[in-house]
Order: structure tokens, then sequence, then C-alpha cells
């Protein structure tokens, strides 16, 4: 039987439409969009889920861990994080996950692309149970999920990795097939760490391996040029940076996504605009890590899009994901509106990162359109953020001055998983509560 939404306003392919109906499929799709001129109405304004592009869902149990002087950097800052990576158990991790899953849901994220790379035990002994925490914490939560295993076999560019990585290292690509092998049959895709944790000469056989076990259209996600560190110990092994190695040993393509791309050189952005590999962008945690700012204004300028991501989840706001993006650039650039277009800032940058993160997972999602995954955020116009604003003003205003609490409703696949800031987690809260003290007392971090 098909269901229906009816919306007093909508987001669509085709721009802000008023007085729209979406019918819905068996299948959580969206079978048509029809014009209705009254309501009821299930909402006032809908406009696409946002795909979250980039998640380590493990490292939502660091947040809260002192900040002081001695935070120091990404790389002080990874030693943190290595302890409490050292610490978690698949029921631990099952229970952080879930949190910042029904997290995301909050804040407009209606799927994510998981960067996993808890593949051992503890003890150092491969297991499936990470990742199916990952998975069921996904499933109960109900937000769609795109697992992207990691690939880690080095501890920085020719060095061997250190006892701390054990949990993420796999030395060998036939190991790797192994558990990509047994992964494959729900949405996947496979993730090189880095150049500094993979091999250049790696590359290659791991997209041979991708096409041969979860298909040629599953999703490839490496992080690049995070650190200036990383970019000059690329240059001191292979003599040029880190997107030009890539374009020059595999097809950089719209499968590949590119994380951070931080400290990209002039050179390399000529390379995402003329290639088209996804560029994800994750501000709340750049800001957060003191990696930088990613020179989005003569890129976007230029046609390039982005996805965003929560990447380290310390803070989860898709919206505020995006002001970061714009305002990071206003306070290089010491001008506004640089990311805006004549029609405003906030629809462009809403709708162009939703379409790019469903690209970079290969979800049939981001866009409000007949066929798509009716995966979508409704707006409260009752808001006082909102009184007085035109409506096509809301995204602008939103960007600008709101949150997660301006969202009113969220649905994946047509299913309401939000309701006004609500999601339904049996005792949720106490158990994250409790893995969250019991992770710090284990792991001791000190940043």
């Amino acid at each position: 039987m098909l269901r229906q939404l009816n919306f007093e306003y909508v987001l669509t392919s085709a721009g802000l439409e008023r007085g729209r109906r979406l019918v819905l499929d068996a299948d959580g799709r969206i079978a048509s969009i029809d014009a209705v001129s009254s309501g009821p109405w299930d909402g006032a304004l809908a406009i696409p889920g946002m795909p979250n592009a980039h998640s380590h869902a493990f490292q939502r149990a660091l947040t809260g861990i002192r900040e002081s002087p001695a935070a120091g950097s990404f790389w002080s800052w990874r030693e943190a994080m290595y302890a409490v990576a050292n610490a978690i158990d698949p029921d631990d991790l099952y229970v952080v996950a879930l949190r910042a899953y029904a997290d995301m849901l909050r804040a407009g994220f209606t799927s994510v692309g998981e960067f996993h790379y808890l593949h051992h035990t503890r003890e150092g002994r491969f297991t499936l149970d990470m990742a199916m925490a990952i998975r069921g914490a996904a499933r109960d939560a109900g937000i769609r999920l795109t697992l992207l295993p990691v690939l880690y076999s080095q501890g920085g560019f020719n060095s061997p990795p250190s006892g701390e990585q054990r949990r993420f290292v796999h030395r060998s690509l036939e190991g790797f097939a192994r558990l990509l092998e047994q992964l494959a049959g729900e949405p996947c895709g496979v993730a090189p760490h880095s150049l500094r944790a993979v091999p250049l000469e790696w590359l290659p056989q791991l997209v041979d391996l991708a096409d041969r076990v979860l298909g040629r259209n599953c999703p490839i996600h490496i992080h690049v040029s995070e650190q200036q560190q990383e970019v000059s110990d690329c240059r001191a092994i292979h003599g040029r940076p880190p997107v030009e190695c890539l374009a020059q040993t595999v097809d950089l393509n719209e499968r590949w996504s590119l994380v951070h791309a931080t400290h990209a050189e002039p050179q390399e952005l000529d390379i995402l605009i003329r290639h088209h590999p996804n560029l994800v962008l994750c501000p709340l945690t750049e800001a957060y890590l003191g990696d930088g700012v990613f020179p989005l204004e003569p890129y976007a300028s230029r046609g390039g899009t982005f996805a965003i991501g929560s990447d380290s989840n310390v803070r989860i706001d898709a919206i505020e994901e995006l002001r970061l993006a714009e305002y990071g650039q206003r306070l290089l650039h010491q001008r506004r509106g640089l990311l805006a277009r004549e029609d405003g800032l906030g629809i462009r940058l809403w709708s162009e990162a939703a379409q790019s993160g469903a690209r970079s997972l290969n979800q049939d999602a981001g866009a409000l359109r007949v066929g798509a995954l009716a995966d979508l955020v409704v707006l409260s116009l009752e808001d006082s953020l909102f009184a007085g604003v035109a409506v096509d003003n809301v995204l602008d205003a939103w960007i600008t001055g709101g949150s997660a609490a301006q969202i009113a409703a969220v649905y994946v696949g047509g299913e309401r998983r939000v309701e006004r800031g609500e999601i339904t987690l049996p005792a949720a809260a106490a158990r994250f509560a409790a893995v969250t003290r019991t992770l710090h007392s284990r792991s001791g971090p000190k940043v």
C-alpha cells in the first residue's frame, strides 16, 4: 500500500515548492511528488536528509576528555584516541555507536559512512564482532549505514605499525580480502586509511580487490592531506603531495572520496576539479583538532562541491558543519557570503552537500525526487529563529543562526525516526554514560 506525506513546502530537485505530497512505495522510495492545495500537513518544510560521509563512531566516547595546554596537536590527541580504541570491546562499541547514531539522526543526518578500523580484539586477534556491533547499532538507531572497512598496514610512511595500532592492522591484502568477503552483502565500501598507513603500490591491487568482492560501484574513501606533516612526509618519500600521488596511481573519479584534503596545494585543486572525486570536509573536527582550513572558496568558485562528515563526533550537528565551512572562509578572506549564490547560501550548501554525500556513499538519496529514497528532514517554521522570515530565506536563517533545535522530524526511508528531537532508545543515555566512564577509567586519556 502506498503511503503519503504532505508538506507545506518541499525542497525538491527542482527547488523550493509549495504544497507537495510525497507518495512513498513499500521500499521507502518516492513514487511521485504531487501538488496539494491544503492540509492537513505532516510538517512545514521538508528538505533532503543529510548523509554523514565520514564517521568514527567509537570516538564519540572521547567527548569530555580534558582540554589543556598539553593537548598540543592532532598527534598528541591521537594518543588519547589510541587509548580508547584499545580499551573498547564489542558491547561497549555498540552502546557508543548507538548514541552517536541517535545523535546524528537528531542533528539531520539520515545516513552514515562508518570509517571502521577496529578489526581485532584488544589482544590482536581478528574478529567480526566490532563490525557487527556497528551494524547492530545503526539498525537499532534506524540510520542508513554504508560500512567502510579500513585497510591499515603500516604506522607511517615506510614505518612499521606501533603496538597501539595493533587493532587496526592487516599485514596483507589477503587478510583484508577475507574481511571484505565476510562483510559483503550489505552496503559496504573500502577505505585505505591514508597514504601514510597504506603503501602506495597497494592501492591498484586494493581497487581490484574491491571490484571483485564488492562490485565495481562500491565507494572508496581515504584520508588525505589532513596534516602538514603528512604532506611533507609524502613529499619526502614520493616526491609529490598526497592528492597528486593518488591521481598518478589510481583512476581518481567519483567513486573515490577524499576526506579532509585540508592542505591541498594549488595544483591539487586542479586535480580535484578535473577528476571529480568526492571531497569530504569535516569542519567541526578539523577545527577541534587544529588541522587547518581547506581552500574552499577557490575550489567552490570553480564548481567544486563537497560532502560533510562528523568525523570524531565531538559535536554532531549537520547545519553547524556547513556554517563553519562558510565562516572559516569568511575569516580567511575577510568577506561574507563566499559560498553563496544570488538566491542565497543555505539552500545551495545543504542541497549540494546532501547530493555529494549520497554520491560519496553510493546511496540513492540526497535529493527529494521520484525514485530516490525518502530520507528527509522537516524544519519547524514555528521556531522563533524563523519568526517573520520569508520561506525562501529560511535555510539562510538556519545556516547563520540555527542548530538541530529547529528540526521537527527526521525520516529514513519514509519512516519517522525523530519527532521533536526525541528518538526512542530504551536506557541508551544511562548505558552510554556508564560505558564512557568505564572507557575513560580503563584507558586514562590525558589529552
